[in-house]
């Protein structure tokens, strides 16, 4: 039990790390797009045609089709060893091409109807809708690529590698940075510049991929067949998961239209505030998951439902032990954060103070969109598809009505803390049928009420220090030692998991 509690630790770091890198990235990247841009409409279309093939990517690639791969590798190489499972990975790619094309012929297609879907309150400015149409045309087909990427995601995170599908962002961030740079300097439409950037890091992306998968060994010259039994038994996993699993992205792209009714700005309003969060919830939240869905596959296809379990509440307090905190500082230096990083260029204090507001209301949900992904996997690992869909489709119609109240009241913060409020909801439904199912599954003993007290602590201290300004942020580092030395001295498992891991990478015992 504990050697599985740290291998999930340990992989999970190498996702953590590799995935800060690509936020700080991406945060650089947002910096530059703010700066270029700001909160203005041109942001706003551009926003609205990368949400679409973004929104695709998390529902068809990382969302489902890497967790509908993993069990079904799992259970593949476990039958008939590790040449069935290759064959059956090269099996998926030939069906990925054939569904996924047709997906960006569809969408190339029917850009004007999905831009009115998206984002339908651009109806009454006739140029902006169509220039949103155009920039959809352009970045569409990054899901083709994309979601290869998630496959090869699926094979190297099952045969135990995470480092390369962790990077890969990097791509994404570092080719819009130089796009939107090279608007700037050229004086030629940043948006347009920022849409081809996309596809082309798509193909970037993918083509990262390829020496680590060689280097383990697999290589997609070999068997395929289209009849593939375990290609099939992937489909009927993955056709629940496309909404199961990304309840928290469907929410945001109801938020979109929402938002597209309200003041100028708002959507961009939401998108940055959504960066924000996206970084811990990226870095930690679906790290752990990413992390510990190849170990709920093996366990639960050997029976082992004691350390199945045991590994999932590992995974939750992890998850929790970095997240709690991380929302409290979030909170409390909501306004220096945006304004630090945002507020320059066309990104007027006006905005920052908007967003700030914007990322409390998300920032209340940080814990609850960070626990979805190792809950859903472990209803994956058990080849369950039918709860999640259940949980985010009552999700769904409760962040909807939810918003449409609360933004009348609160504008586009209402909008955020609708998907925080839905996203709770989730989380209670997944774990009360897990409970139906294996009773007394939550370890409550973990020590959760010390996290949160002192991750309330850490809050008020974070937000007495705002007022600061830039000079609160440099506290980040004191508040995150102080919070993790008094986890450890008073004996919490995930301060001993986690300092036993650095003291591994840092070479001592």
């Amino acid at each position: 039990m504990a050697s599985i509690s740290r291998t999930i630790a340990r992989r999970a770091s190498v996702v953590a790390g590799a995935t800060f890198l690509s936020r700080i990235l991406g945060f650089a990247r947002d910096v530059v797009i703010a700066f270029a841009l700001g909160t203005s409409p041109l942001a706003d279309a551009f926003f609205v045609a990368f949400r679409l093939p973004n929104l695709l990517r998390r529902l068809f690639a990382e969302g489902s089709l890497t967790m509908a791969f993993v069990p079904v590798f799992s259970r593949a190489r476990e039958q008939e060893g590790s040449e069935a499972a290759h064959a059956y990975a090269r099996s998926a790619l030939v069906w990925l091409l054939i569904v996924v094309g047709l997906v960006v012929a569809a969408g190339l297609l029917l850009a004007r109807p999905l831009a009115w879907i998206i984002a339908p309150g651009f109806g009454d400015d006739p140029e902006l809708f169509a220039f949103t149409v155009r920039l959809i045309r352009i970045c569409f087909p990054y899901i083709l690529f994309i979601s290869a990427v998630a496959l090869c995601m699926g094979i190297l995170n099952s045969l135990g590698h995470f480092f390369a599908p962790a990077i890969a962002p990097c791509v994404l961030n570092l080719v819009l940075i130089g796009a939107a740079l090279a608007g700037v300097a050229s004086g030629l439409s940043v948006p347009v510049l920022l849409a081809w950037g996309v596809l082309l890091a798509g193909l970037g992306q993918l083509l990262l991929q390829q020496p680590f998968l060689h280097k383990q060994g697999f290589f997609w010259r070999g068997d395929w067949r289209l009849r593939d039994s375990y290609v099939f038994r992937m489909g009927r996993l993955m056709l629940p998961m496309v909404l199961g699993a990304a309840v928290y992205q469907l929410n945001i792209v109801v938020n979109t239209m929402l938002a597209s009714f309200l003041p100028k700005g708002s959507i961009s309003y939401l998108y940055y505030a959504d960066r924000l969060v996206q970084f811990p919830l990226g870095v930690f939240g679906i790290a752990v998951g990413t992390a510990a869905l190849p170990s709920f596959s093996h366990l639960a296809e050997q029976g082992r439902h004691s350390e199945f379990l045991g590994s999932l509440n590992t995974s939750l307090g992890l998850t929790l032990f970095i997240c709690l905190p991380a929302t409290a500082g979030l909170i409390g230096l909501s306004e220096p954060l945006v304004q630090t990083l945002f507020a320059r260029g066309a990104f007027q204090m006006t905005s920052a103070q908007a967003t700030a507001a914007a990322l409390v209301g998300y920032s209340v949900g940080l814990p609850a969109f960070s626990c979805v992904r190792p809950l859903v996997s472990a209803y994956y690992a058990l080849h369950d598809g039918r709860t999640p869909v259940i949980a985010a489709s009552i999700c769904l119609v409760v962040n909807a009505a939810l918003g449409l109240w609360l933004m009348q009241h609160l504008a586009h913060v209402g909008l955020a803390l609708a998907v925080s409020l839905a996203s709770w909801l989730n989380i209670l439904i997944l774990g009360y049928k897990l409970s139906s199912r294996f009773r007394a599954w939550m370890d409550w003993g973990r020590g959760y009420g010390v996290m949160l007290l002192l991750s309330l602590l850490l809050g008020a201290g974070t937000y007495a220090s705002a007022s600061w300004g830039p000079v609160s942020l440099l506290l980040i580092p004191l508040w995150a030692g102080v919070y993790f030395v008094a986890c450890w001295k008073l004996g919490l498992e995930e301060a001993e998991i986690v300092l036993d891991m650095l003291r591994r990478r840092g070479g001592t015992k």
